[in-house]
Formats: structure tokens, C-alpha cells, sequence
């Protein structure tokens, strides 16, 4: 009897690596699914629905005061210019793929969902200070501020942990400077949260505990 062969079908085999990394790390692709699809909604939608849809989505001081958990739930699922998904897609890749697949969707899903919430209602009540101190127009209670780049921050900080010596001074090095800088030159709220972002990623450090890679420096102060 002959014996069956062991090699895959033809295109079959292509496919299997791209299948293994998304089913490595479903919470990156499912957000970036939905992202995808509301995206796709803005695109196609009249311009009184879109901004519609962006100002309802949003997590400014409006709608937190009228629905906080909506505000910063449905916040965190849609992107101000749809022409970005790529590049989103790209930074999703990059960064929350492989810090999900080395602490796992449950840790990584606690680091950015806490990055999210607590970037959003700091930075927003530095913008409710400000207005209340006539620093800027009440208008700022209305902005649309919806994006999914907090939790991106957060990944970015916590991923330097997965790095080895000496590449992870070099990464934190360029990772603070790309946030640190638009900060101290721009000053506004949307900066202070990707800081905020950031050093909660890094503040997460025991997180990676007991995790590959990432206690390196305790390996190598055993004898042996």
C-alpha cells in the first residue's frame, strides 16, 4: 500500500505561518479587525455621519460626564483618519503581537486596558483644570479623542523588558525621546497621555516576572 505523502498542498504551506502568529496573538488581531471595520464605516459614511460617529466614540470631558464606560470602551476601537489603518496595522504588529505572545493575551490586555483608561481620565482632567483656569476655550470639552495609540504606548514601554543588554538601554533611550520630546515642545493633553502610557508600560515590569527573556539580569547572577 502506498504511503501518503507528508508534504503540503500546494499554497498551503505559505499560509501556515501567518496562521500560527495571528492565532499567537488573537487580541491584537480581533482589535485590529474591529478597528478595520469602523474604519471602513468612516470611510464610507457622509461627512455629518462621520463626525458624527467620531464626536459619539469620543472620550473628551463631554462624554465621559454622560457615559464613562462607553467613552472609554468605545474609544479605543476607532482611529480619526481611516487613511492610517496601515500604518496602524503595521504598529500593532510590531509592538502588540509580540508583547501578547510573550506575556499572553490576559497580562497584555491588563497593561494596555490600564494604560487606555488611566491616560484618558489623567489627561483629561488636566484639560478640565485648564478650562476651569480659562487656559484654554470650553470648546476643549468637545474635541473628538478617540485613537488607540495610548495602549500602543504602553506596549512600546513594557516591550523594552523583552530585549536583551545592552539593545534595551538603546530601545528605552529612543522609545522616551519619541514621546518625551513632543511633549516638552507641544504641551498638549494628547502627549502628556502617550508619557503616561509609556511609563505605565514600564511601571508593569513585574509583570514580566517568570517570563522568558525578561530576567535575564537574575540568570546571570547565579553561580554557573
Amino acid at each position: 500500500m502506498p504511503r501518503e505523502s507528508s508534504s503540503p498542498a500546494p499554497g498551503g504551506e505559505p499560509s501556515r505561518p501567518i496562521r500560527s502568529w495571528v492565532r499567537s496573538s488573537p487580541g491584537t488581531h480581533v482589535w485590529l479587525a474591529v478597528i478595520a471595520v469602523t474604519s471602513l464605516s468612516i470611510a464610507l459614511s457622509p461627512d455629518d455621519l462621520d463626525r458624527y460617529l467620531l464626536h459619539r466614540n469620543s472620550s473628551n470631558l463631554h462624554e465621559l460626564s454622560r457615559n464613562p464606560v462607553q467613552a472609554l470602551l468605545g474609544s479605543a476601537f476607532w482611529i480619526e483618519n481611516p487613511a492610517s489603518l496601515l500604518l496602524y496595522a503595521v504598529l500593532f504588529e510590531v509592538f502588540h503581537a509580540p508583547v501578547e505572545r510573550w506575556l499572553g493575551t490576559a497580562k497584555w490586555l491588563v497593561v494596555v486596558a490600564t494604560a487606555h483608561i488611566a491616560a484618558t481620565l489623567i489627561s483629561q482632567k488636566v484639560v478640565l483644570e485648564a478650562i476651569q483656569h480659562h487656559d484654554v476655550p470650553r470648546s476643549m470639552a468637545h474635541v473628538v479623542d478617540i485613537g488607540v495609540s495610548y495602549g500602543l504606548a504602553a506596549s512600546v514601554g513594557i516591550l523594552t523588558y523583552r530585549l536583551p543588554r545592552p539593545w534595551r538601554w538603546f530601545y528605552l533611550a529612543g522609545a522616551v525621546a519619541f514621546f518625551a520630546v513632543p511633549l516638552v515642545s507641544n504641551h498638549t493633553y494628547t502627549d502628556l497621555g502617550h508619557a503616561i502610557s509609556l511609563l505605565i508600560g514600564l511601571a508593569f515590569w513585574p509583570l514580566t516576572w517568570h517570563t522568558p527573556g525578561a530576567a535575564d539580569a537574575a540568570h546571570l547572577a547565579r553561580p554557573g
